[in-house]
């Protein structure tokens, strides 16, 4: 899920952004260290924004730099265990597909699926089923669900697992429509 987090640091501005606007130079060095960092509590920070200066700068004798206590607002993702994407397959392979969720892709297992057996088809690069003739492939659209989430350091290491055995899961054509009755009882 997104989310805009409020976030306190304390910062040291160089001696060569000291002619840059100050909010300017927050900014900067706030965008370099944060963005695009896994950070187990906030996720991946995608954006940082709305720089603030909490005090005044103080400099420590022999230490060229100024220090500031400044916030920001940034904008964070972090996939959260049960919670349901809209996800595209990205690659299909023997073990099942990868799905991107947000900036992240995770795997869905063979396994996790359906509740039907899906078998590797190596000639279309698709992943199918024989009874109810449902195949999976790249490119294709569906709802998925996180089952486990690793957050590492960098998106690389970072493992996320994902399933489409509950009810209503999968690609929408593999959602059954409830049955409307009609007025009289009739279906």
């Amino acid at each position: 899920m997104y989310y805009i987090k409020t976030l306190e640091d304390r910062i040291c501005i160089p001696p060569s952004l000291f002619g840059s606007k100050l909010t300017d130079a927050v900014l900067s060095i706030l965008r370099e260290r944060y963005e695009g960092r896994i950070y187990k509590d906030l996720g991946i920070v995608l954006s940082v924004n709305e720089p603030e200066i909490l005090s005044d700068g103080v400099v420590i004798p022999g230490d060229s730099g100024a220090y500031y206590t400044v916030g920001c607002q940034a904008l964070t993702f972090i996939p959260l265990v049960n919670e349901v994407f809209r996800a595209d397959i990205k690659e299909i392979v023997e073990f099942g597909a990868f799905a991107s969720i947000g900036p992240f892709q995770g795997l869905l297992h063979i396994s996790q699926i359906d509740r039907e057996k899906f078998y590797y088809d190596k000639k279309n690069k698709s992943l199918g089923s024989k009874a109810l003739k449902r195949t999976l492939k790249k490119g294709d659209e569906a709802l998925v669900k996180v089952s486990t989430v690793s957050l590492k350091s960098t998106s690389s290491d970072t493992k996320i697992g994902l399933t489409m055995r509950p009810d209503g899961l999968g690609r929408p054509d593999w959602i059954e429509k409830p049955v409307v009755k009609k007025k009289g009882g009739k279906k």
